[in-house]
């Protein structure tokens, strides 16, 4: 995608590589099970799903890169940007059967997103499974909350492990309450909010 070392804002990006790498990094997460038990068909229709995340975000956004290994993908929600165009009908096409699971989950998240208070919106961060633990998603939020901070904007993001979830917690974020779960006995997601310093 970049240079293979480089934290970089990226002007244009493979989105459907971009969301190939999402969907691999995030094969081992609950919440992908959550999604479908079907490893293989998942990470197809996520990969997907991801690109277009990514392909939004070039737009109203930002998409930051470390060369092929590590991609953030912001939607920059201080504006009232138009949505991914097609949307529910693509992913209908897309999802096929699984349509109502990735349905929920779009729901879930957006009652719990903070409306009406402008941030940027952390909507993926993935690093490359062997890649991880390196510090490269570390890399990734320094550089983009450097410019948030900047810029005086507050930043949101769901972290969907506690691992995760701690990580936000050292680059400045908080937690917005207590942890809600996906429906059915889903895993926990971690609403979490940073204002600029």
């Amino acid at each position: 995608m970049t240079r293979p070392d480089a934290v970089e804002a990226a002007p244009a990006v493979d989105t459907a590589a971009a969301g190939r790498l999402i969907a691999g990094a995030f094969q081992q997460l609950a919440v992908s099970a959550w999604l479908m038990d079907d490893a293989a068909e998942r990470e197809r229709i996520m990969g997907v799903q991801f690109g277009w995340f990514a392909e939004h975000a070039l737009k109203y956004g930002a998409v930051d890169t470390i060369g092929d290994d590590a991609v953030a993908v912001w939607f920059d929600a201080t504006t009232d940007a138009p949505w991914i165009d097609g949307y529910d009908e693509r992913l209908a096409e897309l999802a096929g059967p699984h349509l109502a699971r990735f349905t929920l989950l779009d729901e879930v998240f957006a009652a719990h997103h903070p409306h009406g208070r402008p941030h940027f919106h952390l909507a993926l961060l993935a690093v490359a499974p062997g890649r991880q633990n390196a510090g490269l998603g570390g890399r990734l939020l320094t550089r983009r909350l450097a410019q948030l901070d900047a810029d005086g904007v507050a930043a949101y993001l769901e972290a969907s492990t506690t691992g995760s979830r701690d990580l936000y917690l050292r680059h400045g974020f908080e937690l917005m309450g207590e942890a809600y779960h996906l429906p059915g006995g889903g895993p926990p997601m971690y609403p979490m909010w940073r204002e600029p310093r």
